[in-house]
């Protein structure tokens, strides 16, 4: 990366960073007309997602300047007064970075979970089976969508609750990635 940005006066090198977190916040993302240097469009696009993805993962990861730069040097290439920029917008754009993650993982859907039960049954019988002895786990979730509250009640037994927790795991698994 900083080997594409290299190829920007060093003047102009604030500048970008401070349009990519535009971008990164829901303003006017930079354009490559507006800058000097002879990149292609490929290069472009590579140069502007390597520092969204570097600016969201040090605020996400809450990454100190040491690590900060580590990810630049991994880039390969550049000088450390390029990185000085970086970090300098980093610094100085750290809480807004922060706010836009925040709104933009709060957004994946309207509904919220306000509050849970949970209830263990022992199912000793069915109208088909006279001797089941299967244990049943009932969940009831109260749903905010908008500003109306939904009740969701389900019954499962051990191998559904087997694979909800899985799902469970596998989604927090992606929402700690995304933070």
């Amino acid at each position: 990366m900083l080997a594409l940005l290299s190829r920007l006066p060093l003047t102009e090198c604030p500048n970008l960073c401070h349009r990519v977190v535009d971008g990164l916040c829901g303003r006017e993302p930079p354009r490559q007309a507006e800058y000097s240097a002879p990149w292609s469009p490929e290069e472009w696009l590579q140069l502007t997602d390597a520092l969204s993805a570097l600016f969201s993962l040090a605020v996400g990861n809450s990454s100190c300047d040491e690590e900060v730069l580590e990810g630049l040097a991994g880039g390969g290439g550049g000088g450390s007064s390029y990185s000085e920029a970086v970090l300098s917008v980093l610094r100085s754009r750290r809480e807004e970075i922060q706010r836009a993650l925040l709104d933009r993982t709060s957004t994946v859907s309207s509904s919220t979970l306000q509050d849970f039960d949970w209830e263990l049954k022992l199912a000793l019988s069915s109208d088909k089976i006279s001797s089941l002895q299967t244990p049943l786990l009932s969940l009831s979730f109260d749903v905010r969508e908008d500003a109306a509250m939904r009740p969701v009640t389900m019954e499962m037994n051990r191998d559904e609750l087997n694979t909800l927790v899985s799902s469970l795991e596998a989604a927090n698994k992606v929402l700690l990635q995304l933070k």
